[in-house]
């Protein structure tokens, strides 16, 4: 089955972001138990770059396929799973990176989406909070994906959101989206 093409963002309306994110439908890794089978020598870098065997994987369908059954386990690992086996995975950082935002309106009514690296989209919400947590080289900020799974914002969209920090009005200083504030301070 293809995949379908990564929308770009800026073209997307609100109304279109809300249908994406609904007819996104992941299969029901939460729901699969197998027997875990060992090792899938994959590795996902700070950057958001798959490798499998050490090499790059450089087919990006591949990785949209491989990241729809990728789940965070209770103890903090990741693994890929099917309904059959269940696969250790390395992740450096986060499974994903957010790489592109939309911003529509301002203040409290504004709503924040991104696109990650894999194309999905996902909007700031309560359920899809935002966190900034402290890093060596400054402040490092996630976005909830889901079922425990985060993506890193890329530094040139973590300017933009800090710059929507700074221009706003609240203390401290953050961001709203759908509703929901987010500060941009560290939480140690």
């Amino acid at each position: 089955m293809p995949m379908e093409p990564i929308p770009d963002l800026s073209s997307l309306s609100l109304a279109d972001i809300a249908r994406l994110a609904e007819d996104h439908k992941l299969p029901p890794v939460e729901r699969w138990n197998p027997t875990h089978c060992g090792d899938s020598e994959m590795r996902i870098a700070r950057d958001g770059t798959w490798f499998h065997q050490g090499s790059p994987i450089g087919r990006p369908a591949m990785v949209r396929l491989f990241s729809t059954i990728l789940r965070r386990e209770p103890d903090g690992g990741y693994v890929l799973v099917t309904p059959v086996e269940k696969l250790d995975i390395v992740v450096e950082d986060a499974p994903f990176v957010a790489v592109e935002m939309k911003v529509e309106r301002d203040g409290r009514d504004a709503v924040l989406a991104f696109r990650l690296n894999t194309g999905d989209i996902v909007t700031a919400d309560a359920d899809h909070p935002l966190r900034f947590e402290p890093g060596e080289d400054g402040p490092r900020p996630y976005l909830r994906v889901r079922g425990g799974l985060d993506a890193v914002i890329a530094r040139a969209v973590y300017y933009d959101l800090a710059q929507r920090a700074i221009d706003g009005a609240d203390t401290p200083p953050g961001v709203w989206s759908a509703g929901t504030f987010f500060s941009i301070e560290p939480v140690e």
